[in-house]
């Protein structure tokens, strides 16, 4: 069982990274990181360079999460790399990070995060990066703790 993220080395991208380590992590589930540039080209800056991918497999193995990072360089936009990486895997979920938008943004989604939306053959959780709480104080909905006061497991098979 795995669950796939997206991920850009930005609060967006971070927060797909987190919230499918949560659900991996709770779950036992094996995870799998997509890294690619924008649109294809690898040149771009949401390609990731090698500190924050070491990074994020260094945090993700000390979560003690099963994990691949996977930087594809075939070409090909973000949303194919994602989607043929839960083909390839047998995904059972995939997050993305999704940006704040404006009122007349949020008519249209981005364009990788709409055809993930559109074209999984499994669910696909969409996520927003959390706003900064001042310094020393709880996020909106947080306890004290940093955890979120009304968390509840995802669970991904139902009975």
């Amino acid at each position: 069982m795995t669950v796939v993220a997206g991920y850009i080395p930005t609060p967006e991208g971070m927060a797909a990274v987190e919230a499918a380590a949560t659900i991996a992590g709770r779950q036992q589930l094996r995870l799998v990181v997509v890294n690619t540039g924008h649109h294809g080209d690898n040149a771009h800056a949401v390609f990731a360079d090698a500190a924050d991918l070491d990074a994020l497999d260094r945090q993700l193995g000390a979560q003690g999460i099963e994990h691949e990072v996977r930087q594809p360089a075939s070409g090909r936009a973000a949303a194919e790399e994602i989607l043929g990486a839960a083909v390839e895997a047998d995904a059972e979920l995939i997050v993305i990070g999704i940006r704040r938008r404006s009122p007349v943004g949020k008519l249209l989604t981005g364009s990788t995060a709409q055809q993930v939306l559109l074209d999984a053959d499994c669910p696909v959780l969409a996520v927003k990066p959390s706003r900064t709480p001042a310094y020393g104080e709880p996020a909106e909905g947080e306890a004290a703790t940093g955890e979120p006061a009304d968390a509840q497991p995802v669970d991904l098979n139902p009975s």
